[in-house]
C-alpha cells in the first residue's frame, strides 16, 4: 500500500534558528533534501508531496524523489486541510504554518507543532529532538550534522545521504575559482568584507588560476549554472556553499558567526574560521555585538593557499578571462 507523505518546508523560517524571522532562508529548503533519500528508504513504496515557497520552488524543481511539489499560495492551505496522509513532516517553526500542520489529517507527525498557549511553536513527539538540538548547537553540546538530526528523527541510520537536486545545469566547468561573496539579508555579519574577496581574487590570478565573480543572484537557476562552471567554489556560509556539495563542487567554507561542525563537508575540501580573537565565536547573531567583525580578521594569504593545495595545477585556458559579477 502506497504510503502518502507530506513535506512542509517553505524557507519562510532556519530551522536552527532560536528567532524567528520574516526574511526567506532558501539554504534551509536544500539542506532538508536529504531526508527525501531516507523516506524512500523507510518507505518504499511512496508518494512524497513537498509544499515549497514560490522563491525556493527552483531548488526542488524536477526532484526525482518528489511526486507532487505544491507551491504556497492563498488557496493550498485549504486543500491540504481537506487532504489525508500518512506521514507529516513539518520543517517551518512559523506558528501560522504550525497550525496548519496541525489542521491537516495526517497518521504520524513530525517536526514542530503550534503552541496553543503561548501561540508559538513547539515539536511533535517525533521531532523534540529538534528542540535539544537547537538548544544544544548553541551551546556547543551537540556536534550531529543538521541532516543527521532530520534523519535519525525518522529513524533510518545516518550514511551521509547527500543532497538530492533535480535541475541539471547547463554549462560546463570553465573556471578555477568561483567566489560566492553574497550572503541573505539576514545575516549580513557572515559575509568577508568586499575589500577581502578583491585581495583575494589578486593572490588566486597571481597563482594562475582563473576566477569567477558570482552571478544569477537573483535567478536560482543562473545561479546554479554558475556554480556548476567552477572547480572550486570559495563562500561564506551561504545557500552557494550547500549547492556546491549538491554539484560535487571543491569547497572552501569560510565561518565567523556561525558553527562549521553542523556543516557535512560532502564532497571534501576546507573549513576555515575567522582568526578573531572573540570568545563569543560562533555566537550566531545577526548583528555583531562585539564590535571586531570577526569575517573581516581572515587571512586572504590562507585561503589562497588553501585553494592552490586543493586545486594543484590550474586548468590549461587558451585565452585567459575572469568574468565579474552582474
Amino acid at each position: 500500500m502506497c504510503t502518502k507523505i507530506l513535506v512542509i518546508k517553505l524557507g519562510y523560517s532556519e530551522t536552527l534558528d532560536p528567532e524567528i524571522g520574516k526574511v526567506p532562508s532558501l539554504g534551509d529548503v536544500l539542506r532538508t533534501t536529504p531526508i527525501l533519500s531516507a523516506l524512500k528508504e523507510r518507505y518504499q513504496d511512496s508518494q512524497i508531496t513537498w509544499l515549497v515557497s514560490e522563491h525556493a520552488e527552483p531548488l526542488l524543481y524536477r526532484n526525482p524523489h518528489i511526486d507532487r511539489l505544491l507551491v504556497w499560495d492563498n488557496f493550498v492551505p485549504f486543500q491540504l486541510m481537506k487532504e489525508k496522509f500518512d506521514v507529516l513532516i513539518n520543517l517551518e517553526k512559523i506558528p501560522g504554518v504550525c497550525a496548519l500542520a496541525d489542521m491537516i489529517d495526517a497518521w504520524v507527525k513530525y517536526g514542530f507543532r503550534f503552541e496553543t498557549i503561548s501561540g508559538s511553536y513547539h515539536a511533535y513527539e517525533k521531532g523534540l529532538d529538534f528542540i535539544s538540538y537547537i538548544e544544544g548547537k548553541h551551546s556547543g553540546n551537540d556536534k550531529r550534522f543538521w541532516q543527521q538530526v532530520l534523519i535519525e528523527m525518522l529513524g533510518v541510520q545516518w550514511k551521509g545521504q547527500e543532497y538530492v537536486i533535480g535541475y541539471v545545469p547547463n554549462t560546463e566547468e570553465t573556471f578555477d575559482v568561483g567566489l560566492n561573496f553574497e550572503v541573505g539579508a539576514k545575516w549580513p555579519v557572515k559575509g568577508m568584507p568586499m575589500a577581502k574577496w578583491q585581495q583575494l581574487e589578486k593572490l588566486l590570478i597571481r597563482h594562475g588560476y582563473t576566477v569567477s565573480w558570482q552571478e544569477g543572484r537573483k535567478n536560482l537557476f543562473e545561479y546554479m549554472n554558475w556554480i556548476n562552471s567552477c572547480r572550486l567554489i570559495i563562500s561564506n556560509d551561504s545557500l552557494g556553499m550547500h549547492l556546491a556539495f549538491g554539484f560535487h563542487k571543491k569547497v572552501i567554507g569560510l565561518f565567523g558567526p556561525t558553527d562549521p561542525s553542523e556543516v557535512c563537508f560532502y564532497t571534501g575540501g576546507k573549513l576555515l574560521r575567522s582568526s578573531c580573537r572573540c570568545s563569543a565565536m560562533p555566537c550566531f547573531d545577526i548583528r555583531c555585538r562585539s564590535g571586531k567583525e570577526c569575517m573581516a580578521h581572515f587571512q586572504t594569504r590562507n585561503i589562497a593557499a588553501a585553494a592552490a593545495e586543493i586545486l594543484g595545477a590550474p586548468l590549461a585556458h587558451e585565452n585567459t578571462c575572469y568574468r565579474i559579477a552582474n
